[in-house]
């Protein structure tokens, strides 16, 4: 199964892109595509705050994704 993510800030300038595809079993957790995304891209993994979210929803480690979910890959945000 195909899943779409929406990247920003600085894991966009590290992936290269504003959205990739990611192919992954049916039933794959939060966790499981951060894992995978971390292995396919290890710079990411020196980012401490890093989370999915799904649906405009900060993804809790066990939330299944399905197909239609709109997902976005979090970076650390500062605010002011």
């Amino acid at each position: 199964m195909k899943y779409g993510i929406n990247l920003f800030g600085i894991t966009k300038e590290i992936i290269g892109n504003t959205y990739i595809e990611i192919e992954m079993e049916d039933k794959t957790s939060a966790e499981q595509l951060l894992e995978r995304l971390k292995n396919d891209y290890p710079k990411l993994k020196a980012i401490k705050s890093l989370l999915l979210a799904v649906n405009s929803e900060y993804a809790e480690k066990d939330l299944v994704i399905h197909f239609r979910d709109e997902i976005a890959l979090i970076p650390p945000v500062s605010g002011g």
